[in-house]
């Protein structure tokens, strides 16, 4: 569940004047945070031992919507976390408080939410500094954790392979490393850090039990996958599935998986998939594309696919025809679309330039078979010398094909 509470205005913030005085005064709860643990059983709960926390953002600009919203992804993720989201809390401010990020008196009103729902962890929708993170912490009296901590700690439950945990570990350091001193004050006094015997959300290292592997929803893909696929004409490609973006994805997580990420710039195709049944998808689209350009990757051509569109909004899905006019739009559960997606896929990549039309010697198999794999074949007819192919292929293999069939004239000849 969650709240909307309003900091009084004072003469420090003079901003708050020009709010409505209605937004600043109501009290808002908004259904749908809390946590549900059907994909558990009660026997598998009390050996998890889900951390409980309480989550608290500032609504400094946009709308009440867009806040609550963002409220809502910040509950999603604090569940794959492995927590239980027990009150939501968002506060009208102007700003930021630069002390405790919701200001002294609304700290100490938190400090009251917190003891009455038996939480011992607090989720800040924001990154703090570390002067933040240690004076909210010593008025709440339970260990107070950022979006970037959270979302460091999801990324490094996930990874697997070796690169995948020491990029991970590596952002995790550069995050925690000017924020010690205050973990140390956190670590030794909060009755949280219960998930897996661990230190709890933002203390932990790379690595998770198979329970906890077991609830995932595989929030987002940190080891890169490849695979072949091929177009309906039959012509093949690689399919890569690059690591996941959030909202807000850490700086820190961008550095580290940078050689990962910077793989997407040298791609002929992004297919960029939205949720269509999230709340914002815009939002989404925005931040991936965000960190897209941060890499290098914002020339790669484009083709956004929504997906979901079995349980989303109709309004929205309108709303994002209209905004992604070439977008196409999917549903992965009930195949809707499918055979739509593959077409312009085929029409999307980029076609290879050399066409060629040789005669490949029947012993030379392996020269048909890497047209077939690397290029487009166009047709093939079997007479006295051997194949006679005409296909688009890579220049290195138009050469190659080139080659062979000078060889075989000099032979005859």
């Amino acid at each position: 569940m969650s709240t909307v509470f309003e900091e009084h205005p004072d003469l420090g913030e003079p901003d708050l004047q020009n709010m409505d005085l209605e937004d600043r005064h109501a009290l808002r709860r908004v259904a749908g945070l809390s946590t549900e643990l059907q994909d558990i059983s009660e026997v598998e709960y009390r050996e998890l031992r889900l951390e409980r926390v309480v989550l608290i953002g500032v609504w400094a600009e946009g709308s009440l919507a867009s806040a609550e919203n963002s409220l809502r992804e910040l509950s999603r993720l604090a569940e794959t976390a492995g927590s239980e989201v027990l009150e939501g809390l968002i506060q009208r401010r102007s700003r930021v408080d630069a002390a405790t990020y919701v200001g002294s008196g609304k700290a100490r009103e938190l400090a009251g939410i917190v003891a009455a729902a038996g939480a011992d962890t607090v989720i800040c929708d924001g990154e703090l500094t570390p002067s933040q993170l240690r004076r909210l912490e010593g008025v709440v009296q339970v260990k107070v954790i950022d979006r970037t901590a959270l979302i460091l700690d999801i990324f490094a439950q996930h990874a697997r392979s070796r690169e995948g945990k020491a990029q991970v570990e590596l952002a995790q350091l550069q995050y925690m490393l000017p924020r010690l001193r205050g973990w140390g004050e956190s670590l030794s006094r909060q009755a949280g850090g219960r998930v897996a015997g661990g230190g709890g959300i933002g203390t932990r290292g790379p690595g998770e039990t198979k329970l906890e592997t077991d609830r995932r929803r595989l929030f987002a893909t940190l080891d890169p996958a490849v695979r072949r696929a091929e177009t309906p004409s039959g012509r093949a490609f690689t399919l890569t599935d690059t690591v996941g973006f959030v909202r807000h994805l850490p700086h820190q997580l961008v550095d580290a998986f940078r050689s990962t990420l910077e793989e997407t710039a040298e791609a002929d195709l992004i297919l960029h998939v939205v949720d269509g049944s999230d709340a914002e998808p815009e939002a989404q689209i925005a931040a991936v594309r965000g960190v897209l350009a941060e890499i290098g990757a914002g020339h790669v051509p484009e083709l956004v696919v929504v997906n979901k569109i079995d349980s989303a909004d109709p309004v929205v899905l309108q709303g994002l025809r209209a905004r992604e006019p070439g977008s196409l739009s999917i549903s992965a559960k009930t195949g809707a679309g499918l055979a739509a997606l593959r077409g312009a896929l085929e029409a999307a990549l980029p076609r290879l330039d050399v066409q060629v039309k040789v005669t490949v010697p029947y012993s030379r198999g392996d020269l048909l078979a890497r047209a077939h794999a690397e290029g487009e074949v166009l047709s093939t007819e079997h007479i006295a010398d051997g194949t006679l192919l005409q296909a688009r292929v890579p220049p290195a293999l138009a050469a190659r094909l080139e080659a062979v069939l000078d060889d075989c004239v000099q032979v005859q000849a």
